[in-house]
């Protein structure tokens, strides 16, 4: 018998939207940052986006998705959700948040919808790598698929 491959939120709900993803497994015994997981997966680094998870001055949360290889530029994405301040929401607090573990975060099928931004670098590519929701996982699909599902919207999100 196959081995039944395990579905993860994101990809039910990537599913359940229609939306044409392709699953990428890794062998993987803890987190792995994306260059590492680039590197496992042969891709070139550009391609791969980690996600990464704040709070706001509003004490709202907010999710922002960015090259692998870059940094947040805090100031640019409080701007693009039209608050004072956000910070890196404690890596301690993100599974009870959001559902998903560090290295194994999407904006996808979180606990519950927040705010969402994509860096506008993603739209100059066909696709684009995100973590499918679990370690070991990411998903491939088209960036413009992934705003429809994580109800995203694209800005200028890093440090120069």
């Amino acid at each position: 018998m196959a081995k039944k491959e395990a579905k993860t939120n994101a990809m039910r709900m990537l599913e359940k939207l229609g939306i044409a993803y392709t699953a990428h497994e890794y062998d993987c015994d803890g987190f792995m940052d994306g260059v590492e997981v680039a590197d496992m997966l042969g891709l070139a680094h550009e391609v791969i986006y980690k996600t990464l998870v704040t709070v706001g001055a509003d004490r709202q949360h907010y999710v922002f998705v960015i090259p692998v290889e870059k940094e947040l530029d805090l100031k640019k994405c409080a701007r693009s959700v039209g608050v004072k301040s956000v910070a890196m929401l404690p890596v301690k607090d993100l599974f009870a948040l959001t559902g998903y573990v560090r290295g194994g975060c999407t904006s996808v099928g979180m606990k519950k919808q927040f705010a969402t931004r994509i860096d506008e670098s993603a739209l100059a590519l066909p696709q684009m790598y995100v973590s499918a929701g679990r370690l070991g996982c990411q998903m491939c699909l088209a960036p413009r698929d992934l705003a429809t599902a994580a109800r995203a919207e694209f800005a200028d999100l890093t440090q120069e």
